[in-house]
């Protein structure tokens, strides 16, 4: 049986100082050059990120389009992929050489399975890698409420460079609603998971890079970036939830998978524009549902103890105040010592020690 033929989307924005290390590494691939296609969703890049690209023509398709988001992004290049799968790769991330052969090889083992993911490597700005993968439990759909648990603590394993997806599937899903500006990969890996059966390689075929852009981390106070995840986060929420209804989703599982992403987004509103006290309750509560069935007994009252002041406090107050404290380094150090988080045993994560096979040498600014 010969294996499928993979289109290799790439989105971009502004991305200069990584996208010719993204390209590379796929072009690097242990995989038939006659096996796949590689197409670069420019999304209305101002810097020199087109350039870059246009230099790997013609084995590299440049699709420029106005500036628009994730969501557009893929809505623009998904259709111009001529692949039986698809595999997503984030202009500022790149993989390892044998990534395509092994999510190539996986989706034709498993016939029954509609997503891929994998296993990754954690940049930081200073050069440190950390791994992170699963070590059991790598198959499910979450279509039912063990399947939505199983999302839970697996859905960051199906993320932009780590998700491949039969064109049949994408196809199933349909247009990503386009406010969805980032996480729109998120929208594409849920849906896709409650389709059809998801696989995660424990493999760390993706090394996932940290910097000062990223839209989704943001480490920094920065209000303006704040305010627009939260909108996205709501958008998110708001389309998981018509569209999982829409394909008649189990209800239970529907509710599980969306709950944290409304949590997520309630949380920044609330410490934002405040809100009622009980919202803060009722948010932070949402959020400790990921860990809960894995929370030892005085963690569960270590918890309930420090939602106490949410009852009294003004939520803004709250956060700021629960944001001082948890910057504490020394609060860190007692809880990691006497009090770790709680945390599920088939996600591992440990220093990357081995010499990575492509280090980011591309001066990235910092």
């Amino acid at each position: 049986m010969s294996r499928p033929f993979v289109s290799v989307l790439i989105d971009t924005y502004n991305h200069e100082n990584f996208i010719e290390q993204a390209i590379v590494s796929v072009l690097e691939q242990d995989f038939p050059a006659s096996g796949y296609e590689i197409l670069v969703v420019d999304d209305g890049s101002s810097d020199r990120t087109p350039e870059i690209v246009k230099k790997f023509a013609p084995r590299v398709t440049h699709l420029p389009k106005k500036n628009g988001g994730q969501a557009s992004a893929f809505n623009f290049g998904i259709p111009q992929c001529r692949g039986e799968i698809v595999a997503f790769l984030d202009g500022d991330d790149w993989w390892k050489p044998n990534k395509l052969a092994c999510v190539s090889e996986a989706m034709e083992s498993h016939p029954a399975v509609g997503i891929v993911g994998n296993g990754i490597v954690i940049v930081q700005p200073d050069g440190t890698e950390e791994t992170e993968f699963l070590h059991q439990g790598n198959q499910f759909c979450a279509n039912s409420l063990a399947g939505a648990k199983s999302f839970i603590v697996r859905g960051s394993f199906l993320g932009t460079s780590r998700m491949t997806i039969r064109s049949s599937v994408l196809a199933a899903i349909g247009p990503i609603p386009e406010t969805i500006i980032f996480e729109a990969d998120e929208y594409l890996f849920t849906i896709a998971a409650v389709l059809h059966d998801a696989l995660i390689l424990p493999d760390p075929l993706t090394y996932y890079r940290l910097h000062g852009s990223n839209l989704y981390q943001i480490t920094s106070g920065d209000s303006t970036r704040l305010r627009r995840k939260q909108r996205v986060l709501e958008h998110l929420a708001n389309s998981l939830v018509e569209r999982l209804a829409a394909l008649n989703a189990d209800p239970e599982a529907a509710r599980i998978i969306t709950n944290n992403v409304k949590a997520d987004a309630d949380s920044l509103r609330l410490s934002m524009d405040g809100g009622m006290p009980w919202e803060t309750l009722r948010t932070e509560w949402r959020l400790y549902q990921q860990v809960i069935d894995v929370a030892s007994p005085l963690h569960r009252i270590f918890k309930f103890v420090t939602l106490l002041p949410s009852l009294f406090f003004p939520p803004r107050l709250y956060y700021r105040l629960k944001r001082s404290i948890v910057e504490s380094a020394i609060y860190r150090r007692t809880r990691r010592q006497w009090l770790p988080n709680p945390s599920h045993g088939h996600v591992l994560r440990a220093p990357q020690t081995q010499e990575s096979s492509q280090k980011a040498t591309i001066d990235s600014g910092h």
